[in-house]
């Protein structure tokens, strides 16, 4: 069975939506959610909440999960993963959303064991079809385009690929990621590159290195919370079951 660390990491400065991993959705604050979904993984052996702010910490603590402190400074999230996956002695690292509570673990289970049986594959990710031509013009929703082999391409806040008769399903990027840990050390010490900063896209700094990242397409969107509106529609969603 393939083994891993979830690790989730959480801000409470979120530029949209201050405090946002604290808020209370259906009794508990949405960090419990994304939590208790993550253990719930069957390859996940640890799950960890890697945070630079107190009030999470102490809030994590009381619903039972393990808190790492980490520093203030990181530009992402997947920093702050790395910071905490240096001490792990794990060889693959998930890294989850900590605003994401309706993610897919079945795929996330699939892409653990996929990398595992897969040596010469350093990270992947996971996508859904995009089944709404709103979706596609988004610049929110980020589309990612694969090869043949289901290795991304390009990713893209842009409606990729163009929509001509005949073209492909356009799929969502879901950001969830699994790294192996010494890939995931040595992509946090590059430092950004053109396109990844152009895009605002972390993930095209490895495909700028010349390294591959495995997609697996999911039928399941994962929800996520970017703004107060989105939290109300979490919390009418799970009121009605």
């Amino acid at each position: 069975m393939s083994r891993a660390v979830a690790i989730i990491p959480a801000r409470y400065a979120s530029t949209r939506f201050p405090g946002k991993v604290l808020a209370e959705v259906a009794g508990k604050p949405l960090l419990q959610h994304v939590w208790e979904r993550a253990r719930m993984l069957r390859t996940a052996e640890a799950v960890l909440i890697a945070t630079d702010d107190e009030r999470i910490a102490r809030a994590a603590r009381g619903f039972g999960a393990e808190a790492v402190l980490t520093r203030d400074d990181h530009p992402s999230g997947t920093d702050r993963v790395a910071e905490v996956a240096r001490s792990l002695a794990a060889e693959l690292v998930v890294n989850l959303q900590g605003d994401e509570p309706g993610f897919d673990g079945k795929a996330v289970d699939e892409l653990v064991d996929l990398l595992a049986a897969s040596p010469g594959v350093p990270m992947g990710t996971l996508a859904h079809p995009i089944g709404e031509p709103a979706e596609l013009a988004d610049p929110n929703a980020v589309k990612v385009v694969v090869d043949l082999d289901g290795r991304a391409l390009y990713f893209s806040r842009a409606p990729i690929p163009a929509r001509r008769q005949g073209a492909g399903q356009a799929l969502r990027h879901i950001g969830i990621y699994v790294f192996r840990r010494a890939f995931l050390l040595e992509f946090a010490a590059w430092p950004p590159t053109p396109l990844e900063q152009a895009e605002g896209l972390e993930q095209l700094r490895a495909l700028e290195h010349g390294r591959p990242i495995r997609v697996l397409v999911t039928p399941h969107p994962s929800v996520g919370v970017d703004t107060p509106a989105d939290l109300e529609r979490l919390r009418r969603l799970l009121a009605a079951g």
